[in-house]
């Protein structure tokens, strides 16, 4: 896990408190001002990813819907030697199969939730969207993917 920061940003130390503040070269530039809370927000991520990891849980809502974790994939070959596959029944003809990726942990603890995590949450979240992009909440029936607790008004049925 590495992150590039920009030269006009820098991390300093404050002595008195032992922490440090993202500081930038000139306040007054619109790019400058616009990159200090970004890099802010991306190292908190990194430091909060080495030491307690994010996590992502997904929730399948639907008759017949259910996700497994399995070491082989029909359709698809590993990207790497012990990768894992999601394999997830959600309406289709055929099992979708997507390749967890590398430093995500995934995991079903019941047969409609997946439970992913890893050190990056940019990696996570982006596979969580991945999965969820297979069956997006729907507002009539409430069906669908749902992420981290996610939730969706339901609409009234249409009336002629």
């Amino acid at each position: 896990m590495s992150m590039t920061v920009p030269p006009y940003v820098s991390i300093e130390e404050v002595p008195e408190s032992n922490a440090r503040v993202v500081t930038i070269l000139n306040p007054e530039e619109k790019q400058q001002r616009a990159m200090w809370g970004t890099v802010r927000a991306y190292l908190q991520n990194h430091i909060r990813g080495v030491s307690e990891g994010h996590t992502a849980i997904l929730r399948l809502v639907g008759v017949g819907y259910r996700a497994m974790i399995e070491d082989k994939a029909i359709t698809k070959s590993p990207e790497y030697d012990g990768q894992k596959f999601v394999s997830l029944k959600v309406g289709y003809s055929h099992p979708i199969e997507l390749g967890v990726p590398l430093g995500v942990k995934a995991s079903t603890p019941q047969p409609t939730r997946i439970l992913l995590e890893g050190c990056e949450k940019e990696v996570v979240m982006s596979f969580a969207a991945d999965i969820k992009k297979w069956r997006r909440p729907e507002p009539y029936k409430g069906k669908g993917i749902f992420v981290n607790g996610e939730t969706i008004r339901l609409k009234n049925k249409k009336i002629k």
